[in-house]
């Protein structure tokens, strides 16, 4: 299929997602993940290299400015609240999964460490995504429920690399890396936004993005990825957004606009109908698992914290994309995973 067709398709198909969002009320991520599921099985649409690229870079943006509308106040004032929820709706269904999938399915024991890793992750992006429509990110409430994510998917994250990662030299340029471009653009941001700042060429914006781009570059080099050193510099200028509502909007109208649609888009393009009829007992059987262990784990803490919103909070941690695509990935790249997820070596 030509590019320009493919663009005009998801073009098309991205816009069809807006309107039906609206009129039903519905997360306009989830319409556009299930919109890609039927894109990739019955229109034969494929990702190209522009798409993915697009996707890739969306799910970073989207994460840095999940960390910007985190208030470092309310993440102090609720440090007990939000680690204890990510830490338990992470260890819960990793735990949960990856013996479940060694005990009862009989998985080797990498391809159970991989289903384990991939089911205990809450997805960021669609959690931003779910707050930014429903108002709640500038609420304790979303903030409290965007630190508890960063905490899930550190761990995710973590054990992903002390389990499966092989470190070559290109991880400590990546960390290095990491490091330098977040204490610059927070040593920076203030001189930049008095110079250069409220410009209709935007050049907070085409900063953002040039770090974004340099952090996902040492992040491949390094085998890795640069979802959470994103988050932690969205966190780090999370100030200067503060002061600068309007630089929020702007940021929203880009990355909502034009990246993010892709990136969820291409998560359901990714989804095969015929394996997943294929393996729809399998499939029940470990989305019971992490949905019960989630469950089981998130809604007594948030039961006592945030009593009237516990269960919308313990559906929140119970999403799951990036990592899970990133952890599920990397299985079928290593072998132990194959794409008929009943035959796992």
């Amino acid at each position: 299929m030509e590019n320009l067709l493919i663009a005009v398709i998801a073009g098309l198909l991205i816009l069809l997602a807006s309107v039906a969002s609206v009129e039903l009320g519905i997360s306009v991520a989830l319409i556009e993940i299930t919109l890609g599921v039927v894109a990739g099985n019955f229109l034969s649409l494929t990702s190209p290299p522009w798409m993915d690229f697009l996707a890739s870079f969306g799910s970073i943006l989207l994460t840095f400015l999940a960390g910007a509308e985190v208030d470092p106040r309310v993440m102090q004032e609720k440090f007990k609240e939000s680690l204890l929820i990510g830490s338990v709706s992470f260890a819960a269904p990793f735990f949960g999964a990856w013996l479940f999938c060694a005990w009862v399915l009989g998985w080797s024991s990498a391809a159970a460490q991989i289903a384990g890793v991939a089911l205990s992750t809450t997805s960021l992006a669609v959690v931003y995504a779910v707050l930014v429509e429903t108002g709640l990110t500038l609420t304790p409430l979303g903030k409290l429920v965007m630190a508890a994510t960063f905490v899930t998917d550190f761990g995710t994250a973590l054990a992903l690399a002390l389990l499966f990662i092989r470190p070559t030299w290109w991880l400590v340029p990546f960390l290095g890396v990491s490091v330098l471009v977040i204490w610059a653009m927070v040593a920076l941001q203030p001189w930049f936004f008095s110079r250069y700042g409220e410009r209709v060429i935007e050049p907070e914006i085409k900063g953002a993005v040039a770090a974004l781009l340099v952090l996902m570059f040492f992040a491949e080099k390094a085998q890795s990825h640069a979802v959470l050193p994103a988050f932690v510099l969205g966190l780090a200028l999370a100030h200067i957004f503060h002061q600068h509502p309007e630089l929020t909007r702007r940021f929203r109208v880009v990355a909502f606009a034009l990246l993010t649609p892709f990136f969820f888009l291409k998560g359901g393009m990714n989804v095969s109908l015929k394996l997943v009829w294929a393996n729809l007992g399998l499939l029940g059987l470990l989305f019971a698992v992490k949905q019960v262990t989630k469950i089981a784990g998130v809604y007594p803490l948030a039961k006592r914290w945030v009593p009237v919103d516990a269960m919308f909070v313990t559906l929140l941690m119970s999403t799951g994309l990036t990592f899970g695509t990133i952890s599920s990935l990397y299985g079928l790249n290593a072998g132990s995973l194959t794409r008929r997820s009943s035959r796992c070596s």
